[in-house]
C-alpha cells in the first residue's frame, strides 16, 4: 500500500529526527565528516546500482535508504557549519529543476530565461537539447557543454556522458547506422598498430575503438555501462558453474584441456537459455 503525501513527510521528518539524535549521541555518527563519509557515499550508491541491475525492488528500496541517509547527513554537516540545511538542498533542487523545465513551468511573461528553446519542446531530444543550453546560461552553472561531466567518473560512463552531452547541442550522427564505419576504421586501425608492434599507439587506437564502441551503443538506446556489467555477470555465472563442476571431479581449472572446458562451459550456456543457472 503506497502512502499519503502527509505520511511521506512525516517519514521524512522522522529520518531527520533520527540523525540529529545520532549525530548528538553515537560516538561514531558525531565523528564523520564530508571526507569520511565520501567513500562510503560511493560504495553505497554502487550497492544502489546493483539493486537496479538485478531489478530487485526490495533492495532498491534498502539501498535507497542509504543514500538518502548519506544525502541528509552531509546537509547536517552543512547546518554545523551554517553553510546550508536540507531545506537549502530542497530548494536549490526545485528552483533548477523549475529553471530547467521552461516548457512544463512557464516563466512569466517577458522573463523567458536564456537559453530556452524559440519552438515548443514536445519530445525527449528537444529537452535535452534544452537542458545544456539551460545550464551553460544559468548563475553559476557550466561554462561549456563538457565542462559538467565530473572528472572523477568512470571511463566508460565518462565516454557515455560526454557524447551525450554533445549531442545535445546537435554534435551527432544523423543516421545512427553511419557509425558503423567510423567503428570499422578505428579496428582497423587498432589491428595495423598491433601488427607494427608499437603498443603505445596500439594502445591510442583500443581507446578509439571503445569510444567508437559506446557511440554505437548510445545510438540505438543501449547503456555501454549496464550492458557491459550484465555480459561480465553472465561471464562469472557461467565460470564459476566450470570451475565448481571441475572441483566436483576433485580436478583443478589448469590440469583441464581447452576443450574440456569448452564442454562444460557449453553446458553453462545451455542451463542459462533452461533458466537453470
Amino acid at each position: 500500500m503506497m502512502h499519503t503525501r502527509e505520511e511521506k513527510l512525516e517519514a521524512f521528518g522522522r529520518l531527520l529526527d533520527v540523525l540529529d539524535e545520532l549525530r548528538e549521541k553515537c560516538p561514531w555518527d558525531r565523528k564523520q565528516t564530508n571526507e569520511s563519509l565520501r567513500p562510503n557515499t560511493i560504495e553505497e550508491t554502487y550497492e544502489l546500482c546493483d539493486a537496479i541491475l538485478r531489478a530487485d525492488d526490495r533492495h532498491i528500496c534498502k539501498e535507497l535508504g542509504d543514500v538518502l541517509l548519506h544525502v541528509c547527513f552531509y546537509a547536517k554537516i552543512g547546518a554545523e557549519k551554517s553553510a546550508f540545511d536540507i531545506a537549502d538542498v530542497c530548494h536549490q533542487l526545485c528552483d533548477k529543476l523549475i529553471y530547467r523545465h521552461p516548457h512544463v513551468f512557464p516563466p512569466a511573461a517577458g522573463e523567458a530565461p536564456a537559453g530556452q528553446s524559440a519552438d515548443p519542446v514536445t519530445t525527449a531530444r528537444q529537452v535535452s537539447q534544452q537542458w545544456e543550453m539551460l545550464k551553460q546560461h544559468e548563475p553559476g552553472g557550466n561554462t561549456s557543454v563538457l565542462s559538467g561531466v565530473p572528472a572523477a567518473l568512470p571511463a566508460l560512463i565518462k565516454a557515455y556522458r560526454v557524447q551525450d552531452k554533445a549531442r545535445g547541442v546537435g554534435f551527432d550522427w544523423t543516421d545512427p547506422a553511419q557509425v558503423w564505419d567510423k567503428v570499422k576504421e578505428e579496428i582497423s586501425e587498432f589491428e595495423a598498430e598491433v601488427a607494427r608492434g608499437d603498443q603505445a599507439r596500439a594502445a591510442a587506437e583500443f581507446g578509439d575503438v571503445m569510444f567508437s564502441l559506446v557511440n554505437a551503443a548510445r545510438l540505438f538506446k543501449i547503456n555501454p555501462d549496464n550492458a557491459l556489467e550484465q555480459t561480465t555477470q553472465k561471464f562469472i555465472r557461467r565460470f564459476s558453474y566450470l570451475e565448481a563442476h571441475t572441483l566436483k571431479q576433485g580436478r583443478q581449472l589448469r590440469d583441464m584441456t581447452l576443450a574440456q572446458m569448452d564442454a562444460l562451459w557449453e553446458e553453462a550456456k545451455r542451463l542459462e537459455r533452461e533458466g537453470k543457472l
